[in-house]
């Protein structure tokens, strides 16, 4: 688990592609500081197992399905990459709890500068836009944000400066493509409340069992 509060931009020092995978090292001084293979890093909000480790340096191997579902395939030697060690019991939770495993992609449509803050307006498709609530908290490349205004097709967040320094976000362009991972307690409820529609009704159910759980 992480709480998209972003430690160190890093930088991609290789990559190099298969057809659908990448091994790509990343080079880092905050994040790797007692590290070991195995840790968990996240990725511009992507959870990644370390599998090679140095004083400067780590290396992730990127497999197809995160490719596919990520904008890791969009990137290229020298770009930077938002980096979050994995929490540990008794830290403060500044952000929000963020699992790493992203829910799809948006793409930057706008920017709008306000007194000391940035407005970034985003667009995703209407499976990732059913999450976002107002008010309420979304990862934005592993940056835990509070998202200000959201309709059928696109979200806004706003940007404080500390936020511009210590992250990618606003290095974007419009047109980029960024991760996006919802509020993991939205999914959870839905998830309950479909299963408990989806119930089979057995025989010999009465009218209490009903009453019970919610059925009658």
């Amino acid at each position: 688990m992480f709480t998209g509060l972003v430690e160190e931009i890093g930088k991609i020092q290789s990559i190099a592609k298969s057809t659908k995978s990448a091994k790509i090292m990343i080079k880092a001084n905050k994040v790797i500081k007692e590290a070991k293979i195995g840790d968990s890093i996240s990725t511009n909000g992507v959870c990644l197992t370390i599998t090679e480790c140095t004083f400067n340096n780590f290396t992730v191997d990127v497999m197809a399905e995160t490719m596919r579902r990520s904008n890791l395939h969009n990137l290229s030697l020298g770009d930077e990459v938002n980096l979050e060690r994995a929490l540990k019991v008794g830290d403060r939770l500044g952000g929000h709890i963020v699992s790493g495993h992203i829910d799809g992609m948006g793409t930057v449509s706008n920017y709008e500068k306000e007194d000391n803050a940035v407005w970034i307006t985003i667009s995703t498709t209407p499976e990732i836009i059913r999450y976002i609530v107002q008010k309420g908290s979304i990862a934005i490349d592993g940056i835990s944000l509070t998202v200000a205004y959201v309709d059928e097709k696109v979200f806004k967040v706003s940007i404080i400066p500390h936020t511009k320094e210590v992250t990618t976000l606003l290095r974007k362009k419009v047109g980029d493509i960024i991760n996006l991972e919802c509020d993991i307690v939205g999914k959870y409820i839905e998830k309950l409340f479909l299963s408990k529609e989806q119930l089979p009704i057995k025989q010999g159910m009465d009218m209490n069992f009903l009453s019970e759980n919610g059925f009658a």
